[in-house]
């Protein structure tokens, strides 16, 4: 798949005898270049239900045209991306690149032809200083046919404005050009939403407006929409193995993880517990393919620290294969599961959530009234947690209560977060005193996992009959290390916020 350009553009609505206004007089253009005229047919596929329409995606097979072949349009930063694959053979079947990159939103349903586009279309490129290509200006003139189960056809006149090399400012001027005209941005954002006619394209579910005295539903629910909106968004770039990617999503996972534990009590039956379960999967399997990451670069890191005389035996290949080899395997057992029906059906709960939460009445109460003590119910958690581990027993080790502690420290975070609308503030304060601890002792947990590889590839290399001295130093490297996290960890605990959240 191509890596995907972002399309900015403009459309309006014109009728067949209105006439372009003068595109040289638009600031910055020094000509405009001979009208080109392209024949182009046009198949978009989409799901019975219309998925990708609903949320502004189009997938098409184009023919005709300098672009000729599949396009992928996805929503981003005030425009939209582009992905191409060549057109191949002439048939039904969406190119599997393509595919993945909407398979979140497809999920098991089938990709069927919606629409049929021909157009007529005139291209007018803006040229500028050096002959810069700034922007195109087209004049499309279409006849659609909707290919549902209620088949119509419609006609009619359009011409986008969209920008090449050319600014933001550029495309302003064409905007106003156009008004002067007359002329008026399109009724529909896209030529398929058109072409679909009186077919309803369902609403994807917005999320609540939160007010400080309104429900705390409102409050829980917008959070909720926001981890879910980042666990789809994530999706694809995982799929295209984006740097960051599996980290954000695992992100997107442990926070509602943690809001649906949080806010149980708001949500009826054993909705948030089963939930909570499916998640504990997704972001088990996300986290191996993280944690491999992050240990590609700590050992690795600190054998390119060493003194070359300190380096002995071949540590860095061994890292390297090692970890390479480990970081394959948890990568594919995560494309794996985010094409397993497992993960359709997790995504679909999530959507049947925001759509019909199953709220109780304590739901329906004052947010400033109810999540307070919910925040303060984490908060007590984290305390029992950090006096557990300050009980630890002299000579035995406190990382798994230190780890314990780090979790509740998340819980709590990610609690004040969605706390946020009713006590800004307060809830900032605690959420970034909760993320102080997080980094400090999430440190010490990657120095336990660091400690262990080390210990392993250290008796392997031994056992090859390879110098294993450098895995030992390493080992009391990060022993080190960790001591000192724990130290740090004790000393800012004595600054946390003694209060919980303040209505």
């Amino acid at each position: 798949t191509s890596p995907g350009f972002v399309e900015i553009e403009r459309k309006y609505d014109v009728e067949d005898t209105t006439s372009l206004p003068a595109l040289h007089e638009l600031p910055g253009v020094s000509r405009v270049e001979q009208p080109v005229e392209h024949l182009l047919e046009a198949v978009y596929f989409d799901t019975e239900d219309l998925s990708l329409a609903s949320r502004r995606i189009t997938l098409r097979r184009r023919a005709g045209g300098s672009d000729a072949g599949w396009h992928l349009k996805l929503p981003e930063d005030g425009g939209r991306r582009e992905f191409h694959e060549p057109p191949g053979q002439v048939s039904d079947d969406v190119p599997e690149p393509l595919l993945q990159l909407v398979r979140v939103h497809v999920r098991g349903k089938a990709l069927v032809p919606v629409a049929r586009l021909r157009t007529r279309r005139i291209v007018h490129s803006l040229r500028g200083d050096g002959n810069a290509h700034l922007a195109d200006v087209t004049d499309d003139h279409v006849q659609a046919e909707s290919l549902g189960p209620d088949p119509s056809s419609s006609r009619w006149r359009e011409w986008e404005f969209e920008l090449a090399e050319g600014t933001q400012e550029l495309l302003a001027a064409g905007d106003a050009l156009f008004a002067d005209a007359g002329i008026r941005g399109a009724a529909h954002n896209s030529k398929l939403g058109r072409a679909l006619g009186s077919r309803a394209v369902p609403p994807v579910p917005a999320a609540p407006r939160t007010k400080r005295k309104g429900p705390a539903a409102d409050v829980v629910l917008a959070y909720l929409h926001g981890q879910v909106s980042a666990l789809k968004e994530q999706d694809p770039l995982v799929r295209l193995d984006a740097p960051d990617s599996v980290h954000q999503m695992r992100l997107a996972t442990r926070r509602l993880r943690s809001a649906l534990a949080t806010h149980r009590k708001l949500l009826q039956a054993d909705t948030a517990g089963r939930l909570r379960e499916e998640l504990r999967w997704l972001g088990r399997v996300l986290g191996d393919a993280r944690d491999t990451a992050v240990m590609q670069q700590r050992p690795g890191g600190m054998v390119g620290q060493e003194d070359a005389v300190l380096a002995m035996g071949p540590v860095s290949r061994r890292l390297e294969i090692d970890l390479g080899r480990s970081y394959r395997q948890a990568r594919s057992a995560v494309l794996k599961a985010l094409d397993e029906d497992r993960y359709f059906r997790l995504l679909d709960a999530l959507d049947e959530l925001l759509a019909a939460p199953p709220t109780t009445k304590l739901a329906s109460r004052p947010a400033r009234k109810v999540l307070p003590k919910l925040v303060k119910r984490d908060l007590a958690r984290l305390r029992s947690a950090v006096k557990a581990a300050a009980r630890t027993p002299a000579g035995q080790d406190p990382g798994p209560l230190l780890h314990e502690a780090r979790k509740c420290a998340k819980r709590l975070r990610y609690a004040a977060e969605a706390a946020a609308p009713i006590a800004p503030k307060h809830a900032d304060r605690i959420a970034t005193a909760a993320h102080e601890v997080q980094d400090i002792l999430g440190g010490h947990q990657d120095s336990v996992v660091s400690r262990q590889l080390l210990r392993r590839l250290g008796a392997e290399s031994f056992g090859l009959g390879e110098n294993s001295f450098t895995y030992g130093r390493l080992h009391a490297l990060e022993q080190a290390g960790a001591a000192e996290a724990a130290a740090q960890f004790r000393r800012g605990w004595k600054r946390f916020p003694s209060g919980a959240l303040k209505k």
